[in-house]
């Protein structure tokens, strides 16, 4: 337990904080796809969600057509004000490329998507995944609660040890590393409000209606690196806030595979050092990953130490070995695959919103 504050203001948990926030000026964007259904992490959110009572619920879903109608009739079980938004729908997808915005679908571009409507449905929106096992009634409010204050952009924060373990493998042994290893060849605002976060890559943030039509996320696993890099742009040090939620479990990935760590890191990595060079930082891609190497062998030792104060289980070789996997992720951004602002697009989020829910009703028949 502490109270230190970082450069953006940090909001902590002392005591189990339930904070009064607007929930009733707020749209909540859950991504999900398909296999999420009745899963009990699902199940706890939408039911806690329930006693939230926000204004608007929207689920950014990408699903199958033959698997849609039965999501779409577990989502209508609960007692919420909720809109499923059919990521996936083939008239969404002619009306992405009608706009010049055909290209790969991902965690990104739902929320992107999604991310229009809810801005056209609320005042303050708020961004969560389903699978939180923890998921509390606490977590939207102390969300919305900075921005009550006049911040534009909150972020949470929390701890992952789940089984003795500790996780956030992807944040702790390469995204913090790396962006350690970077600050030490330049000196940038841009890296120091990444580095400010405690959990840069946690799926939960939430921001004024204005600013999340100002996110050009990527379409993938770049989401939460891409989304920081604009609120530096938008929003800075000042309107920025992080908070606490406490303790948070969810599913865990493999480190290799095309949909594990190893292959997020690449994402995460082009997310970020775009984001580095638009703001006039050029890495030195050679060096790097060596020097990215040196950062995260010694936050290894960090968190063996801290492990081992916690009675913790801790395969420090294994931690080592998953370095080497991250590495050659660091290289140049390549080709920008951002989806652009809402308010620089001439794509009507209104109309989005109104083929998904003709699409869906279609496969209800």
């Amino acid at each position: 337990m502490e109270y230190v504050q970082e450069r953006i203001a940090t909001l902590h948990d002392f005591d189990g904080a339930t904070p009064s926030a607007p929930t009733d000026r707020s749209a909540v964007v859950v991504p999900m796809m398909a296999r999420d259904r009745a899963s009990l992490a699902a199940e706890r959110v939408f039911s806690t969600l329930e006693a939230v009572d926000p204004k608007r619920v929207i689920v950014a879903l990408r699903a199958d057509p033959d698997r849609v109608a039965a999501v779409a009739q577990w989502l209508s079980s609960f007692d919420l004000p909720l809109e499923t938004l059919w990521c996936s729908a083939p008239a969404v997808a002619s009306a992405l490329t009608e706009a010049g915005l055909d290209g790969s679908d991902g965690k990104g571009r739902d929320v992107w998507l999604a991310l229009g409507v809810a801005a056209e449905r609320a005042e303050y929106v708020v961004v969560h995944d389903a699978d939180a096992e923890n998921y509390a009634p606490t977590h939207v409010p102390r969300l919305l609660f900075p921005l009550a204050q006049g911040y534009d952009f909150v972020k949470a924060y929390y701890a992952r040890v789940e089984n003795d373990r500790l996780y956030g493998r992807l944040f702790r042994l390469f995204y913090v590393p790396l962006v350690r290893a970077l600050a030490e060849s330049h000196d940038a605002s841009i890296l120091e409000y990444f580095g400010a976060f405690r959990y840069a890559l946690a799926g939960e943030f939430a921001a004024t209606s204005e600013l999340v039509r100002e996110l050009r996320p990527p379409r993938g696993w770049g989401l939460e690196v891409g989304t920081l890099g604009d609120a530096f742009e938008s929003a800075g040090f000042d309107n920025s806030a992080q908070v606490d939620l406490g303790m948070h479990e969810h599913d865990h990935r493999a480190v290799g595979g095309p949909d594990g760590l190893g292959n997020m890191a690449r994402e995460v990595a082009a997310a970020l050092f775009r984001a580095l060079e638009a703001n006039g930082v050029t890495p030195d891609y050679a060096s790097l990953p060596d020097r990215y190497r040196t950062a995260a062998r010694t936050t290894v030792d960090q968190y063996a130490t801290d492990a081992a104060f916690n009675g913790l289980t801790y395969d420090r070789a294994n931690e080592r070995t998953q370095i080497d996997e991250y590495a050659p992720a660091i290289e140049p951004p390549g080709e920008d695959d951002r989806l652009p602002a809402w308010g620089h697009t001439s794509l009507d989020p209104a109309r989005i919103a109104t083929l998904a829910a003709e699409s869906l009703a279609e496969h209800h028949t």
